[in-house]
């Protein structure tokens, strides 16, 4: 095969594999990726200690692929939507039910499914093209993606800091494959979010310093997913009844609104993790937790974080019904739930 016809082979084998879109992007060092030193410097990245990864010189690997992966020549962006329902707002939830992200509702963790069509890409590439070196990575490699994914031209970097594209919206997975083949790269795609500022305006927790820049230690996604222990007490009330990632930012998009639904079986939503029970995951047993969650995205928060989520937006749901349910769970053998639960009932008490 020549290597001209490469490109077009490539952005097929993507769309074979279950992809919507497929780009190519050369690996430089994009300006997007030098203002990340600054941004892990000034905290923003909180607890998520493994974007801090550095190579032998001290220099951050996500700030600089060309240096941290010397062979490879260019990015292969492939995305997915997994939209599940229009059915579902954030906005709309019973005051006795939590809220998980939609991408975390399906049958099978992200992670496994897009990577499990990256690899079917990766080998038509290999062996169309012997000796080929490929790194494939689904949110795991020390590479920014949608940074890549803009310039691959599969969408922009929306105020949100969300791939956006234009069809499709930004209920997007992106899968990343690194190759030593020098590509012919896609025209990268242009801003459209203009002079909207919905999602900057949306967030209950102010994580948006200001437009394409997040601070991530006030975002409701890290709150619930990433941060370990106590939640700091300003943020909870923010956080709603959401205990397992946000989607309001995306929700409130303008480009999501005619957003298609998947047609992966994978991303449909699984029974229970729509609107769920809030007493129910707040007393949710380790066997409960891991047989329900087994396969799944929320297992990345833990029954400990899960149960705290859940007690928190006990608090915040208005609901005094809840208080006999806080009593018990005060004197919680976790500390985080227990401090988690004094704080949510006295939210409650104090309501007439």
């Amino acid at each position: 095969m020549g290597i001209a016809n490469i490109p077009e082979f490539v952005k097929r084998s993507g769309l074979e594999a279950g992809f919507e879109l497929c780009g190519i992007a050369t690996v430089r060092d994009h300006p997007e990726l030098a203002r990340f030193p600054e941004w892990i410097d000034a905290g923003r990245a909180g607890e998520m200690k493994y974007l801090e990864s550095r190579d032998e010189s001290g220099r951050l690997k996500r700030a600089s692929p060309a240096n941290t992966f010397p062979w490879a020549r260019s990015v292969i962006v492939c995305a997915i939507n997994y939209n599940s329902s229009p059915a579902y707002s954030t906005h709309e939830h019973e005051t006795n039910a939590g809220w998980i992200s939609r991408y975390a509702w399906g049958k099978e963790d992200y992670h496994d499914a897009v990577l499990r069509r990256l690899r079917q890409v990766e080998g038509a590439l290999k062996a169309a093209s012997p000796g080929l070196i490929t790194r494939s990575y689904v949110d795991t490699g020390p590479i920014v993606e949608r940074v890549y994914a803009k310039y691959a031209g599969v969408g922009w970097i929306g105020k949100n800091t969300c791939i956006l594209n234009q069809q499709l919206g930004s209920w997007l997975f992106l899968g990343v494959i690194l190759t030593s083949l020098e590509l012919q790269p896609d025209l990268p795609a242009a801003d459209r979010c203009g002079t909207c500022t919905r999602c900057i305006d949306a967030c209950p927790t102010n994580a948006f310093i200001g437009p394409y820049e997040l601070d991530a230690t006030r975002c409701i996604s890290y709150l619930t997913i990433e941060k370990r222990g106590s939640i700091p007490e300003d943020l909870r009330e923010g956080m709603g009844r959401h205990v397992f990632g946000c989607d309001i930012c995306q929700d409130v998009c303008p480009w999501n609104r005619k957003s298609p639904i998947t047609i992966a079986p994978e991303f449909q939503p699984r029974e229970g993790l729509v609107n769920p029970a809030l007493e129910w995951l707040a007393n949710m047993s380790e066997e409960e937790f891991r047989e329900k969650f087994r396969g799944s995205a929320i297992k990345r928060a833990k029954r400990t974080g899960l149960r705290r989520n859940a007690v928190i937006a006990i608090g915040n749901s208005g609901n005094r019904e809840f208080v006999t349910a806080l009593t018990n769970l005060k004197t919680d053998e976790d500390e985080a739930v227990a401090q988690s639960a004094e704080w949510a009932l006295t939210k409650l008490q104090k309501l007439h």
